[in-house]
């Protein structure tokens, strides 16, 4: 989907003190949204690997324990395999006043339960029909949907996946899934692919962070975040993206065939 993408990393006295810039605006939308009672909803997927654990904690580390939840879901339960698909997802969605952050969500249909037969190819493109209105749903009732993919390339995949299984303090992050993340490489890029093509509307826009370089990923995936919300004190000169890191999936250009 990308173009090969640099590896180089931002230095980190210039990232430090961005982050903290950052940070204090993100006090901002939350105080924003707390005040004006709204509901932010936003949804990270990526590769295995493509930082998206990293990417959260540095935006909810300085934020609000109380009106601030990261949702990561486990496998599915037996009553989740018989309820409607999108069921077990909604009781987590935010009350007004709230940031609700998942880290992957109901785009699992879409990646990796099909690529590794975890449901049918009817399910499946059942799924890709009903996302977009189950979407406009949230939308239309308030939600402020927020939709981001982080993506890497083949080679920093295979090395972060390495480097994650030597490390004893990340090999919790380790599954059987990410033992053939690697092998399955194009069956994942076409299963995201498609999802892009179905599930990208003007309501809920997919937005695509390059996130080879984890530092500058995650700084232009917050200024991103924070420049599509309206809220007091934004400062927006800090919030100017680096247009080949983060862009919509509609851009022109930026997606290689």
């Amino acid at each position: 989907m990308s173009k090969q993408q640099s590896t180089r990393e931002m230095p980190k006295a210039e990232y430090r003190k961005t982050l903290y810039r950052l940070r204090v605006q993100l006090v901002k939308l939350q105080n924003e949204v707390i005040r004006k009672g709204l509901r932010l909803l936003v949804v990270l997927e990526g590769r295995d690997g493509a930082g998206k654990d990293g990417a959260i904690k540095r935006m909810t580390k300085t934020l609000s324990p109380r009106e601030t939840r990261i949702v990561a879901l486990g496998k599915p339960s037996s009553r989740d395999e018989a309820s409607w698909y999108f069921q077990r997802f909604v009781p987590y969605f935010p009350c007004r006043g709230e940031i609700v952050v998942f880290n992957r969500s109901w785009y699992n249909r879409a990646g990796v339960e099909v690529v590794m037969g975890f449901c049918t190819k009817a399910e499946h493109a059942a799924f890709l029909e009903d996302a977009p209105e189950f979407e406009q749903l949230q939308v239309r009732s308030g939600t402020l949907l927020r939709k981001y993919y982080l993506d890497i390339d083949k080679a920093e995949q295979q090395r972060r996946l390495a480097a994650r299984r030597r490390d004893p303090l990340t090999q919790w992050k380790t599954s059987p899934i990410d033992t053939v993340a690697v092998k399955n490489w194009r069956a994942y890029s076409a299963a995201r692919d498609e999802m892009f093509a179905a599930t990208h509307s003007e309501e809920a826009p997919w937005v695509i962070v390059r996130s080879n370089d984890k530092r500058t990923a995650r700084l232009n995936f917050l200024k991103a975040l924070l420049a599509s919300v309206d809220y007091r004190g934004k400062d927006e000169a800090l919030l100017v993206r680096d247009p080949d890191v983060v862009f919509r999936y509609d851009t022109p250009g930026k997606l290689a065939p």
